[in-house]
């Protein structure tokens, strides 16, 4: 069977900077399991859980960070246990949670997502960052999709 092609609309993201000077961005994240059971028409578009964040744009964390809450908002399942070192140097063991897809402006990367405890902030880290090829503008003080690169992500 083939499926049409429809045209593309991309939502609108806001990214920019609270009043401490850090970077904060509107992000889909949406559970990467229910994509796959929506593409194999096992599962309705209106069933694919996904929420809309705004994330800490944080260039020193590696993965993505979310909640407890928006873990179970996804039902997105266990992968595994790791040990993470926290920005306090604080050693702790985290699930491991996905596939979960991100994403930003016209750009998206399937990754895990790390759970931190409780209400913890949702951390969009650099290995998403980098896979979507977007970056964080200092002057601007928001997150971009490269300039460079403006229509498609170039990886590296």
């Amino acid at each position: 069977m083939v499926r049409p092609v429809a045209k593309r609309v991309w939502p609108k993201y806001d990214s920019g900077v609270n009043e401490m000077g850090l970077v904060y961005a509107e992000i889909d994240l949406i559970n990467g399991g229910d994509i796959y059971l929506h593409r194999q028409n096992l599962l309705d578009e209106k069933d694919v859980k996904q929420v809309r964040v705004n994330a800490l744009v944080d260039s020193g964390a590696y993965n993505l960070c979310i909640n407890e809450t928006v873990q179970t908002q996804l039902d997105l399942p266990f992968i595994e246990k790791q040990l993470v070192t926290l920005a306090d140097e604080t050693l702790i063991e985290v699930d491991f949670v996905g596939p979960v897809d991100v994403r930003f402006e016209n750009r998206s990367t399937r990754v895990r997502a790390l759970v931190l405890p409780g209400d913890s902030e949702v951390l969009l880290g650099s290995i998403p960052m980098d896979d979507m090829d977007v970056l964080i503008d200092p002057r601007q003080q928001k997150l971009l999709v490269n300039p460079k690169h403006p229509y498609v992500a170039v990886k590296h």
